[in-house]
């Protein structure tokens, strides 16, 4: 039998997982910052995007149909359609970070994060779908950063002309989810 140890926060028992150091300046796009400052300096990235998966899921799961697809404002995206907005995203920097962790010299294009929402179909979707979505993109997210040692998580490569290395990337999706929750819970009055 093999003895685990487990480290405890907030009367949870955390599964130890990989240890990932913050970017630096330069590692990633100027904008980035807003996503990566949300985040402690503690090194646990992975267990916080497993943490906040869960965080999403009671978050989304505890409101009525109509608010998850209705506007906060005109042209403001609905929640379903944020939900999908961070899938999206997730799975695109996971594919940069597998791309520049691999040694791929090739820039990559930036995207259209309006038209990726607006062709999502996010609101037609169950929400279970969309959180069944979720959670498996970042099942395999967490996967994919945990076979990386720390030598390629100081690779990088140009994404949408600004560096980004691996390790950036994966702070930029747990920042980015939960720059997205942060402002679900202000436009819509949410705790």
């Amino acid at each position: 039998m093999i003895a685990r140890l487990y480290l405890v926060r907030n009367n949870r028992k955390i599964i130890p997982m990989k240890n990932i150091q913050k970017p630096e300046e330069g590692e990633y796009a100027p904008y980035a910052i807003m996503y990566i400052e949300l985040l402690p300096d503690d090194g646990l990235v992975l267990q916080h995007l497993l943490d906040n998966v869960q965080m999403v899921k009671e978050l989304v799961r505890s409101q009525p149909e109509e608010k998850l697809t209705s506007r906060c404002a005109d042209g403001e995206w609905t929640i379903k359609e944020i939900l999908a907005h961070i899938i999206d995203t997730e799975r695109i920097f996971a594919y940069r970070a597998l791309r520049f962790a691999r040694n791929d010299t090739t820039e990559l294009a930036g995207f259209d994060q309006d038209a990726y929402a607006e062709y999502s179909g996010a609101n037609a979707r169950r929400i279970e779908d969309l959180l069944e979505e979720l959670t498996a993109v970042r099942t395999a997210t967490i996967a994919l950063f945990k076979s990386f040692d720390n030598e390629v998580m100081k690779r990088s490569g140009l994404s949408n002309g600004h560096n980004l290395s691996v390790r950036s990337a994966v702070y930029h999706i747990a920042g980015h989810e939960l720059h997205h929750v942060n402002s679900i819970r202000k436009n819509y009055g949410l705790k």
